[in-house]
């Protein structure tokens, strides 16, 4: 039994996210149905995550089992010609049995991109605010999540982890562009929608709309219902896999 490790990235736009789905366009489905084929054989990734439906991933790992003697130049061409255009295959490597891409991994990293300047163009691939945002004040709002903390009021209800306490390792605020920002969050792991909902209470805090310790009570009373704000997910990307 082979275990093949493949790097790749893809645009979120136009996937139902990254999990497989029955009927359903999947990031995962679409590598895992031209695996198939050519390899014959039932092909089950592990990754290192999975993305919401509209998020991108600058990097994604993922490995797979395969009886396959197919050679891994052949399987890198075919990979290469036939995944569709939305997805890029960076790297492939055959690893040791015992790599898991999704419990290997030391470190997480998420960029999200926001930017205060309408543009058709860009708008798959940022999200967009009426106002100018002060990355300082940005950052400062943000400072309170670096470290341990149980993160369970920024989680989706539906999220099946069995403890909801992360590490997050450092925030990072900075301006991009005179329109944009870029906010660069790294951690151990994260909880389903977590990011987006750290940057949906972050906005929301930042144009008044939750008070200015709102994220601090968050935090503080993991067991007491708040309101969840969610950003959207075409700004966010994931970043970086560290292993």
């Amino acid at each position: 039994m082979r275990n093949i490790k493949i790097v790749y990235r893809y645009d979120g736009s136009m996937f139902y996210g990254f999990q497989r789905q029955p009927e359903k366009r999947t990031v995962q489905g679409e590598i895992e149905k031209l695996l198939d084929v050519v390899l014959k054989d039932k092909i089950d990734m592990i990754s290192s995550g999975r993305t919401d439906r509209g998020v991108h991933a600058l990097i994604q790992v993922s490995n797979f089992h395969t009886n396959s003697t197919i050679p891994l130049d052949k399987l890198k061409y075919v990979l290469t010609r036939g995944l569709p255009l939305d997805i890029e295959l960076l790297e492939i490597e055959e690893v040791e049995e015992s790599f898991n891409s999704r419990f290997d991994a030391k470190s997480r990293g998420y960029s999200y991109i926001i930017s205060w300047e309408r543009d058709p163009f860009k708008s798959r691939y940022e999200t967009y605010v009426n106002k100018e945002i002060d990355e300082e004040r940005f950052q400062k709002i943000l400072s309170v999540l670096v470290g341990i903390h149980d993160f369970n009021n920024f989680r989706m209800s539906d999220c099946g982890s069995k403890t909801s306490v992360r590490e997050i390792y450092s925030i990072e605020v900075k301006k991009i562009s005179e329109f944009r920002i870029q906010i660069e969050i790294m951690g151990s792991s994260f909880l389903k929608s977590q990011i987006r909902i750290i940057i949906g209470t972050a906005l929301n805090i930042y144009f008044g709309n939750l008070p200015e310790d709102y994220m601090e009570s968050m935090l503080k009373n993991p067991d007491k219902k708040h309101l969840k704000k969610v950003a959207e997910p075409n700004g966010l990307y994931l970043s970086q896999v560290n292993y």
